[in-house]
């Protein structure tokens, strides 16, 4: 899946999230939320509640379609647990998500990034949580789909082609109904998806 980050470590912008999420509409831009308005504060990393749904489910339509698949309020609830949200000032600014695929292998996914908040590290600090997260499980590779590789490359992802994955892994996951696990396998009824994204790796 792809993902919508706040500013790379370089000077483009990205997209979750990880998350500059391209060029996100100007109109986008008016919706400035109080703690916006305010002198730069700290970014709190913690994993989401059942309270942040809602907000949550707003980061990621500000990207839905083009660059992240869109998600319904009861996705976000069914997937609660994977998710991870930055605070500002008391409110949430950042999202992102770590799916677990197979024994070896996780997808950073669903990075996404308040357009008001962009240019503050948001993305970049969400998924150096995520990534901390992945390895704390015991994960060996962390995959993600994304648009934004000058944001990824500086994580120290690395592009690749076809992943390495046994017959038993293949097999396992094309019988997931995630969705976003049809776009990794590049499955046809989801090829529109993910033309122009970029297949990236990180070993941990």
């Amino acid at each position: 899946m792809s993902t919508a980050p706040s500013s790379p470590p370089s000077a483009s912008s990205a997209t979750p999230g990880a998350e500059a999420a391209a060029q996100a509409p100007a109109a986008a831009a008016q919706a400035v939320t109080p703690a916006a308005q305010a002198p730069a504060a700290a970014v709190l990393v913690r994993r989401a509640e059942v309270a942040d749904v809602p907000r949550i489910k707003s980061l990621i339509d500000h990207y839905a379609g083009e660059i992240l698949l869109e998600k319904t309020l009861v996705n976000l609830y069914e997937s609660l647990t994977e998710f991870w949200v930055a605070e500002v000032d008391g409110t949430v600014v950042g999202c992102g998500a770590l799916h677990v695929l197979w024994e070896d292998l996780a997808e950073l996914r669903t990075l996404a990034t308040d357009p008001v908040f962009r240019g503050r590290g948001i993305g970049r600090t969400l998924s150096a949580a995520l990534i901390d997260e992945a390895r704390r499980m015991g994960v060996a590779r962390l995959f993600v789909l994304t648009f934004e590789v000058m944001f990824f490359a500086a994580l120290g992802f690395r592009r690749i082609g076809e992943l390495d994955l046994n017959a038993e892994a293949l097999a396992e996951l094309r019988s997931s109904y995630d969705r976003g696990v049809a776009e990794f396998l590049e499955l046809p009824y989801v090829k529109p998806n993910t033309l122009g994204n970029t297949r990236m790796l990180k070993t941990l």
